[in-house]
């Protein structure tokens, strides 16, 4: 049993370090502020859950659905949110998580506030961790891969300075719809193994606390970056199972985090500006020199 609730845990950090690197891909590569991050994470939950109860679908005919209907919805969403920046912008992405939410608890077709229970679990518990732990590979992969690609160049500019990288001749609103896209279709693959894992999923799962647990991990480990991504998840992941006394508390102690994180250490932990990667740098720019003074 105790084995049994390791892997729950596992998994579920696993699914939280997919989830950072989507929104991750949104705020810290392409600049765009999403307070609504749960919202496409949902999307991606129920369409997995309607596609195995409504149609019978396999979980792998299922994935690759989900995740490509939840980064259309998330390209569709996106184009309202273009004509906002900065704190409008923030805004309306709360909005869209509000919105979504009261659609799945008060349309009948999205079980309302019964939720949608009976989803197809294909895979044991033991399974199922290690194909979350290739899935959150293969995203750490084409994460590296966005980074180096001239998309992910040409997002790089448009969170530094979106005038001039407009005035560079790069097209401003198609590369943000594009990390939109591909923000929303990773948490679409979240929400899919979210759905399949717990077999119940309810619209409660996916309000507005969740994504400002999603939006403090990135903040906490490092906005912008991969590894403060995936160390955010697995530390805020593991801090509900470390302190559940408090856990009535959880959206109150991530937004204290929050905003101790912005006012006393922006780049958090693992971030460009923060200190510990400088001293990394540091001591590796003086190995050279200690090696050959020795």
């Amino acid at each position: 049993m105790f084995g049994g609730y390791i892997i729950t845990v596992a998994v579920t950090i696993g699914i939280y370090i997919i989830l950072a690197m989507s929104l991750n891909i949104i705020t810290g590569y392409a600049g765009q502020i999403s307070l609504g991050h749960a919202a496409f994470w949902g999307i991606g939950a129920y369409c997995s859950a309607l596609l195995s109860t409504r149609l019978g679908l396999p979980f792998w005919i299922g994935l690759p659905m989900t995740i490509a209907i939840t980064a259309l919805t998330g390209s569709l969403l996106a184009i309202p949110c273009l004509r906002v920046r900065e704190d409008f912008l923030a805004i309306t992405t709360i909005g869209i998580n509000f919105v979504v939410q009261a659609v799945f608890l008060y349309v009948p077709f999205f079980g309302g506030a019964m939720g949608i229970g009976g989803i197809r679990s294909p895979f044991s518990t033991s399974s199922f961790f290690w194909i979350t732990l290739i899935f959150v590979l293969v995203c750490i992969v084409l994460d590296r891969w966005l980074v180096t690609s001239w998309i992910g160049l040409a997002l790089e500019s448009i969170r530094e300075d979106e005038t001039a990288a407009a005035i560079s001749g790069i097209d401003v609103v198609r590369f943000k719809v594009a990390a939109f896209a591909i923000g929303s279709g990773l948490t679409g693959l979240a929400g899919h193994l979210y759905a399949h894992f717990m077999t119940f999923i309810s619209a409660d799962d996916f309000g507005f606390p969740q994504s400002i647990v999603i939006l403090s991990m990135i903040v906490f480990g490092g906005i912008g970056t991969l590894r403060g991504a995936i160390l955010g998840a697995i530390i805020l992941g593991v801090a509900p199972e470390i302190f559940r006394p408090v856990l009535d508390y959880r959206t109150l102690i991530y937004g204290g985090l929050l905003i101790f994180m912005m006012r006393f250490q922006p780049g958090g932990i693992l971030g460009d500006q923060s200190v510990l990667p400088k001293l990394f740098r540091m001591v590796r720019q003086r190995s050279p020199a200690l090696v050959r003074s020795g």
